[in-house]
């Protein structure tokens, strides 16, 4: 079944504002009827008439009474997890993470690492989904349980269009071929405006904050931005490169074409190609080995040195914490963001990384905003980008983004 077709269906049966307003009030929390009336400004038997309705049609569900201090206890009303299935997938280089979740967000299944090296053709995207498809029934999830699908990407992506400027499939925006290949809606965005979403909403500080910025330290170099309450993708949905900002004067050329770029100092590319110019100055490393043989050396075996304390990976990584660190500050002295949240692959790097970020912060960021700021790893770690896409197609899904 075409996902337009599914999209079509659930529209009616959200066929007023005031529902779509319930429902995006309760993927935040969960309320009783007096407190949805004051927060939505309508009276109380038509707010317990379209949630009657959402209750009908599988959205909602009563999750009992509220402990009060005393008095009449009222009933709770919040998402209801049976609704159907949400799937998220966060790709990377030559793998993917997927998650499947139920509607209230709650984590079903995790399928961690899957091989799949992702093309700009059209055969490669319909094979993906063919995988991605195989790994659910063999795991016995229906296809018509499923009700959206979030997949996230790297480069640069206009969720509004459906369009990915790394997988170009010609006149055919990628959202419109995965719809068709899974059958469901599909929602896509840039992975670390994925991750980002997926910290907001379900990470150890979700419900918390209004302004967050989330840095994505992996092979590149991204960010996401939380601002005033919600996720921030610009005029064309190009929010976030951060790792294109001419921060640098290093004369290095960075994968976009221009020179200096922040990515060409600090991401896990950059920090690998520092390790390399060691090794090749005769640097002894538990890396020197595979590197003499003429092996290509991964940003696995990076994250492998840097845990096993290889002093020539930590050396380089402290270098590029200290980049990013002052480029951080700077982020902090525009935005003044309530929180920072250091994600992405390198960010198990932990100490090693996070040390000399907080020093560039220490040292370039005005302690005036500073001190307001509070700065952490990601909770969620490797289900941040699954997770976000998966909460970014249920609000996909309800017309909420």
């Amino acid at each position: 079944m075409d996902g337009r077709i599914i999209k079509e269906d659930i529209a009616k049966r959200l066929d007023n504002r005031l529902k779509s307003e319930i429902l995006r009030k309760c993927i935040y929390r969960d309320y009783c009827i007096s407190d949805l009336s004051k927060i939505l400004g309508a009276s109380i038997p038509t707010v317990t008439k379209n949630l009657t309705e959402l209750i009908y049609d599988g959205f909602m569900t009563d999750l009992g009474k509220q402990d009060t201090s005393g008095g009449r206890r009222p009933s709770i009303y919040g998402l209801d997890g049976r609704a159907g299935f949400l799937v998220g997938i966060d790709v990377m280089r030559e793998q993917y993470n997927m998650v499947v979740t139920d509607f209230r967000g709650k984590i079903i299944d995790t399928f961690e690492w899957c091989k799949y090296d992702l093309k700009d053709r059209l055969e490669s995207v319909r094979g993906f989904c063919a995988t991605i498809r195989a790994t659910l029934e063999e795991h016995g999830y229906v296809s018509e349980e499923i009700l959206a699908y979030g997949i996230d990407l790297t480069g640069r992506v206009n969720p509004t269009t459906g369009i990915s400027y790394s997988y170009d499939l010609g006149d055919r925006p990628i959202k419109d071929v995965l719809e068709e290949e899974l059958g469901a809606i599909c929602h896509i965005d840039n992975d670390s405006r994925a991750m980002t979403f997926g910290e907001w909403m379900c990470g150890g500080l979700a419900g918390k904050v209004k302004d967050m910025i989330f840095i994505n330290v992996g092979w590149g170099l991204g960010m996401g931005m939380i601002l005033d309450g919600s996720i921030y993708c610009g005029k064309s949905g190009f929010s976030g490169e951060i790792g294109h900002f001419p921060f640098l004067d290093n004369n290095q050329i960075c994968q976009c074409g221009k020179i200096g770029c922040l990515e060409t100092g600090c991401s896990g590319s950059a920090i690998l190609g520092e390790v390399k110019e060691a090794l090749n100055a005769g640097r002894a490393s538990m890396l020197s080995a595979k590197y003499k043989a003429g092996e290509e050396l991964t940003f696995d075996d990076l994250i492998e040195a840097i845990k096993a304390e290889d002093v020539v990976a930590i050396e380089k990584t402290e270098e590029g914490g200290q980049i990013l660190g002052r480029a951080i500050a700077g982020l902090i002295n525009i935005f003044n963001p309530e929180l920072v949240v250091i994600g992405g692959r390198l960010s198990a790097a932990k100490g090693y990384i996070m040390d000399p970020i907080m020093s560039g912060i220490k040292r370039y960021a005005l302690n005036l905003i500073t001190r307001d700021t509070k700065v952490c790893y990601s909770s969620l770690m490797d289900k941040a980008g699954p997770m976000g896409a998966a909460m970014e197609a249920r609000s996909s899904l309800l017309g909420i983004l």
